[in-house]
């Protein structure tokens, strides 16, 4: 039998439909829906299946939409095919958001518990840094990893003002995603001289992010703040697997932990690369991701090719899924 990691996307997987034909085909699906525009006293759902993007693509929208696909996947798989997460799935894991898809999947938090916290989260992210002072890149190439682009961060950071005092911005490293990409984050114009000298450096790629704010980097202290508050008053329940945590690549089941990871990971980089590489040295040999998109599917290709890999996200995903059980 595999050893399964069922793993859960983050921003950037959203798209206008998602979970549209879920909703027509499973009654669990439709339930989840439902409960998460109750919890939000708004119709996602409507804006899920309808658009506008411009719209379901804001921090607030996209973080608890892009759960409620994954939660009614899951559903939908536990309830129509009689997948029983404790007993089928060794370990659970999350890009940025997707921490909490997999901590609501694993019964640490309720559904309409974590679309509030995602709201809340997404909110306060976008709130901490004024539009246009601060963006992400991503820096590809095959000799890409932590230690380059970190070095990379770190000249591109300083800079002589006009009257020859040297000065630094903030520029960090906010997700390793294996496969030499690695994203950073932090002031505009520190992002802008990281592209430049990462192409003059030989970089394959270096581009801006279409994206709202500079995320997981220290320039989001105060949305981790608001977090901490939220969290301090928010039930953790031990989760029924472990979940591997984005900022130690470990895994974590203490609940008082879980708390404090949930904080670190909004200025915190997400170690995606050591997060697979950990599930497969703990005996994962099967990934699964849970939810809209396939963007995790490719990152784990490219970390490690060895491993079985599929999406399950559409009607069609689950019926394939469930078949080959």
């Amino acid at each position: 039998m595999p050893v399964q990691a069922f793993v859960f996307p983050g921003q950037g997987s959203q798209s206008v439909g998602m979970g549209r034909d879920l909703a027509e085909a499973f009654a669990p699906a439709r339930e989840v829906f439902q409960e998460v525009d109750d919890a939000l006293e708004q119709h996602l759902s409507t804006l899920m299946f309808e658009g506008p993007m411009e719209d379901l693509t804001r921090t607030d929208n996209a973080q608890p939409a892009l759960m409620a696909v994954s939660l009614a996947v899951l559903r939908v798989l536990e309830r129509e095919g009689g997948l029983d997460l404790k007993r089928d799935v060794a370990l659970v894991a999350g890009h940025s958001l997707g921490e909490y898809s997999a901590l609501a999947a694993a019964g640490a938090l309720g559904i309409a518990q974590t679309a509030r916290l995602l709201r809340l989260r997404g909110n306060a992210m976008q709130k901490a840094v004024p539009p246009g002072e601060g963006g992400m890149a991503a820096l590809i190439g095959a000799d890409m990893d932590m230690e380059r682009a970190a070095s990379l961060c770190a000249e591109a950071a300083t800079f002589t003002d006009e009257t020859g005092k040297t000065c630094k911005e903030v520029l960090e490293v906010a997700n390793d995603n294996g496969g030499g990409q690695v994203v950073v984050a932090g002031q505009m114009a520190a992002i802008d001289r990281v592209i430049a000298l990462a192409k003059a450096q030989g970089v394959k790629r270096a581009l801006k992010l279409p994206v709202s704010a500079p995320f997981h980097c220290s320039m989001m202290a105060s949305a981790a703040d608001a977090m901490r508050a939220a969290l301090a008053d928010t039930d953790i329940a031990p989760p029924v697997v472990p979940v591997v945590a984005n900022v130690t690549a470990a895994k974590v089941s203490d609940p008082a932990t879980i708390r404090d990871l949930l904080v670190r990971q909004v200025t915190g980089t997400v170690r995606w690369r050591e997060s697979v590489d950990a599930m497969v040295a703990m005996g994962a040999d099967s990934f699964v991701e849970i939810g809209s998109g396939k963007v995790l599917a490719g990152l784990v290709r490219r970390i490690n090719g060895d491993v079985a890999i599929r999406s399950v996200g559409t009607p069609a995903d689950i019926e394939a899924y469930l078949a080959a059980r």
